[in-house]
This record gives C-alpha cells, sequence and structure tokens, in this order.
C-alpha cells in the first residue's frame, strides 16, 4: 500500500469514526449459534482436543465467544488448530488483535506472507497465508477476519467495514478465524491440508456467525 494511499484511506476512516461518534450508542449483535455448537466431526475431520483459555487470556482477547480446537483428518496424521473470536461489538466486547502484533510478541518469527482468494460456490475467501519459525518450530497460519458475510484480509479493510456498518447498519460485530497447520519441510503440503480444512469448514462457519 503507498503512502499516498495509506494517506487518503486515513483521512476517509477519520471523517466516518467522526461520523460514528454522532450515531447512538450501538447495540450488541449476537451470534448466529454458540460456538460450543460447532461440529466436533465433519467430512473427514476429527476433533482431538478443544482448549479454555485461562482468564488473563481472555481479559486480553475479549471475545464474546470463542473456539479453540484441534482436528485431524481420518487416516491422516495431519493437525490442524482452529480458532474463532467472535466479537459482538457491544460494550464488553473487545477489539480484533491482528496476529501480525500478536505471533511476534509469543516469540513467532515470520519467515513470509501472502494474501490469497479462494474460491467457493458460497463466495470467495479473502485471507492472509503467512509462515513462521519459533525455535526449530514451523508452522503455516491461514487467517481472515470477517464482518457479516465478507471476508477480509487486512486490518485496514477490518477498521473500515467496522466503521460503515456503524453508520449504516447500526452494528460493529465481526470475527476472526485462524487456521494453523504445523510442518517440518513440506510446506505445499501443509498449505493443502489448510485449504482444505477451510473449504470444509467454511460453509459451517457462516451458519454460527450472523450475517
Amino acid at each position: 500500500m503507498t503512502t499516498r494511499y495509506r494517506f487518503i484511506l486515513f483521512y476517509i476512516m477519520l471523517s466516518l469514526a467522526w461520523a460514528c461518534t454522532r450515531l447512538p450508542s450501538i447495540a450488541a449483535t449476537p451470534a448466529a449459534k454458540p460456538l460450543s455448537g460447532f461440529p466436533a466431526s465433519f467430512q473427514e475431520w476429527r476433533m482431538t482436543s478443544q482448549n479454555r483459555f485461562n482468564e488473563e487470556v481472555i481479559n486480553v482477547l475479549k471475545p464474546t465467544d470463542y473456539l479453540s480446537r484441534s482436528y485431524e483428518r481420518a487416516n491422516v496424521k495431519q493437525r490442524v488448530s482452529l480458532y474463532i473470536g467472535y466479537h459482538d461489538g457491544g460494550k464488553e466486547s473487545g477489539e480484533i488483535h491482528s496476529p501480525k502484533n500478536c505471533l511476534p510478541g509469543s516469540g513467532w518469527q515470520q519467515l513470509s506472507t501472502e494474501r490469497i482468494d479462494l474460491k467457493e460456490p458460497l463466495g470467495k475467501i479473502s485471507l492472509v497465508k503467512a509462515v513462521y519459525q519459533k525455535g526449530d518450530s514451523r508452522e503455516l497460519f491461514m487467517y481472515w477476519f470477517q464482518v457479516q458475510d465478507k471476508t477480509l484480509s487486512d486490518e485496514y479493510s477490518l477498521k473500515l467495514a467496522g466503521i460503515t456498518n456503524s453508520i449504516f447498519h447500526g452494528r460493529k460485530d465481526a470475527a476472526f478465524v485462524r487456521v494453523s497447520v504445523p510442518f517440518e519441510a513440506d510446506e505445499h503440503e501443509a498449505t493443502a491440508a489448510g485449504t482444505g480444512f477451510i473449504r470444509d469448514i467454511f460453509p459451517l462457519i457462516r451458519e454460527f456467525l450472523p450475517a
């Protein structure tokens, strides 16, 4: 993104943010379904573990609802981790934390990153594909932000969507979806596992998040 474009976008967002201050307070938007009801098995995937965060982590992330699980595909020892954090836009809901800040802060070093689009019958999934390393461990992260039925791959679009939704729809809800795949040498195999998992879960995610 060029400096000129950032400058223009900044003033657009500043103007829209000012407009938001002129609106009445915005109520929380409930999820379509609690994430606790997300399927433990679907397609060829089976849940192998589920994590619950401690109070300290919850106070930092401040999701309204969240899901943190690991899945494996039948007959393939490929572990895939899934995190979904839903923020309903209410007073108790925090802002979504960008992995660009959180992962390096946890000791992960970014090796590569790119934005990609996955074309699906339900629509395009715009996401970030990034490889990080921590010690001798390498992991593929594929993530996106979701506002209503739109998938976003950058923080500027997320901010802009939040402001415009506040003005035109009276809501500020958003979700963060992250899929991670540990690997040793074959990044292409990890990418295939991650994209396959995303294609399988995307219709399910749309059932749980508000449109």
